[in-house]
């Protein structure tokens, strides 16, 4: 099977398709997601990913040897890609691994993801990068066993080359696309043939599986009490998870500490309210957690940039 003969699942379907394009989608009760691929040279597509849904199952499994490098741009990706363990890609990580245990299922703990992924199929890449811009350096099999030795997944921090890349990937003027994605990815392949690989990196990403349904349930019943304060050390008892346990491992899954993210949550539940009902703002508040109206408003401000009732009235007028 070549790249261009890929089955993704039966849960995906293609929407759109052209000479170097193909629109996959993915829609079912917990959300929608779509996969936008292009054919950049023989054996090197580049596909665009967006997903907004709490989780979704792959079924893809390579029939040829590949290499993947997935990017990050928006969101969180929970991948349950070894048994009792999850792997968490957040913003500006990127992954690389050869996609051999990629079927299951995949969580998106913020609800949503943006990314992009190269996929190299390898011996179709081989042959077309030994006659590229009169032959390249670029050692493929050399990078999969620098990166996926063993059949590990490599996970690190996207430094500034390789963010700039990535960036300059997602602002692509329509005119010189296909050629200018010939170019980034290129340009990509050499920049990690120069990448030291610290073998403490390629672990860190990786936590139990039971620990982290544990951290959902916790946030599951944060959600269902917006109303409500807990400390750490509430929520440490009632669920039986040590505090410093309990801390590190919500941010590993959210990305960030429990007060800082149910501090957006909340604000984005009172945005949902202010669309959606005619309550009043200070009923708003109260639901969201907050005593306080002027406090709320502060909060409100900040993240969403407009006071509650500049955001209620210019949802309004936009419909």
């Amino acid at each position: 099977m070549g790249s261009g003969e890929l089955f993704y699942g039966s849960n995906v379907a293609i929407s759109a398709a052209g000479e170097h394009c193909t629109v996959y989608k993915m829609k079912d009760a917990a959300g929608e997601g779509s996969m936008t691929r292009y054919r950049v040279l023989p054996g090197i597509d580049l596909l665009y990913n967006h997903f907004r849904t709490q989780g979704c199952i792959s079924e893809f499994r390579p029939e040829v040897e590949m290499l993947a490098i997935d990017h990050c741009r928006e969101g969180r990706i929970e991948w349950n890609l070894n048994p009792g363990s999850c792997l968490y890609l957040g913003e500006r990580d990127l992954q690389i691994g050869t996609r051999e245990n990629h079927a299951g299922g995949f969580a998106f703990p913020l609800g949503h993801y943006q990314g992009i992924t190269v996929a190299v199929y390898m011996e179709e890449a081989l042959s077309t990068l030994s006659t590229a811009l009169g032959g390249l350096s670029v050692d493929l099999p050399g990078l999969r066993d620098k990166f996926c030795r063993g059949g590990r997944i490599f996970v690190m921090r996207a430094d500034e080359s390789i963010q700039h890349i990535f960036s300059e990937l997602y602002t692509v003027p329509g005119k010189i696309k296909m050629d200018y994605f010939k170019v980034k990815v290129l340009e990509l392949l050499l920049f990690l043939s120069a990448v030291d690989v610290p073998a403490e990196e390629t672990e860190r990403a990786y936590i139990p599986k039971k620990r982290a349904e544990a951290v959902k349930a916790v946030m599951g019943y944060l959600a269902e009490n917006l109303d409500k304060r807990f400390t750490t050390e509430q929520l440490s008892s009632r669920f039986g998870i040590p505090a410093t346990s309990l801390k590190e491992c919500f941010k590993a899954v959210y990305g960030t500490s429990i007060y800082a993210y149910m501090r957006s949550y909340r604000i984005q539940a009172a945005a949902a309210l202010l669309r959606q009902s005619g309550d009043s703002v200070a009923s708003i508040a109260a639901e969201v957690g907050y005593d306080n109206a002027s406090k709320f408003a502060s909060a409100f401000k900040a993240l969403m940039g407009a006071s509650p009732q500049e955001y209620r009235k210019s949802v309004v007028r936009m419909e």
